[in-house]
């Protein structure tokens, strides 16, 4: 299953309503979680935030969906 779908359906949202968040059409939205669209980074900086995880969750660069800590990021 893709991770874009598993968190939205965890989390007991619609496609609609994720769409809202990022201000887009539900349909656009959709087209990430099929992977027709690539997702713009300015947007998965947003996923990440909004579903407190990691870009690296979000691409299966890693199965850790602990987003990283701020002093990790920092020392980069």
């Amino acid at each position: 299953m893709n991770r874009l779908k598993e968190l939205r359906e965890n989390s007991d949202l619609l496609q609609k309503e994720v769409a809202q968040y990022l201000n887009m059409s539900q349909n656009g939205y959709s087209s990430y979680e099929t992977e027709r669209l690539d997702i713009p980074t300015d947007v998965l900086k947003k996923l990440a935030d909004y579903y407190n995880t990691s870009i690296d969750y979000l691409l299966y660069r890693t199965d850790n969906r602990k987003p990283y800590s701020k002093s990790i990021l920092k020392e980069e």
